[in-house]
């Protein structure tokens, strides 16, 4: 099998990824998964579609991250994983889309407006 290329976006963030067969390990920025993701929930949401499709120890990946915070780190590599198992094996498809993790989240940060101190939020009115 040959390395497998894909990304991953959310809010801000970027994730390219390359996996290939191995042992399981999960390199983010020349660190490992627990270094570079010390919070726990965020290591069970980047191994989440591995763990739904029961290939936890048999891949490699290399991840270079990039933009935004924490959170939409790890969402953005869990897309990028999600995509590049449906290019390995495209019956998985279905089971991946069903779980959501190959529907990219588009949601992100709203413009501030002028004459506004942020997006929504108008300066309190005086009528003296």
């Amino acid at each position: 099998m040959e390395v497998i290329n894909t990304v991953g976006r959310r809010k801000s963030s970027v994730a390219r990824i390359y996996l290939s067969e191995g042992t399981g390990k999960i390199i983010i920025n020349k660190k490992d998964l627990t270094e570079f993701f010390p919070s726990a929930i965020l290591q069970y949401v980047v191994k989440q579609p591995l763990q739904l499709l029961g290939v936890e120890g048999q891949y490699d990946i290399k991840a270079n991250l990039y933009g935004g915070g924490f959170t939409g780190q790890s969402q953005a590599l869990r897309l990028a994983i999600a995509r590049a198992l449906v290019e390995i094996n495209p019956e998985d498809k279905k089971n991946l889309k069903d779980h959501g993790f190959l529907t990219r989240d588009s949601r992100t940060v709203e413009r501030k407006k002028p004459g506004q101190p942020k997006a929504r939020a108008h300066f309190q009115f005086s009528k003296r």
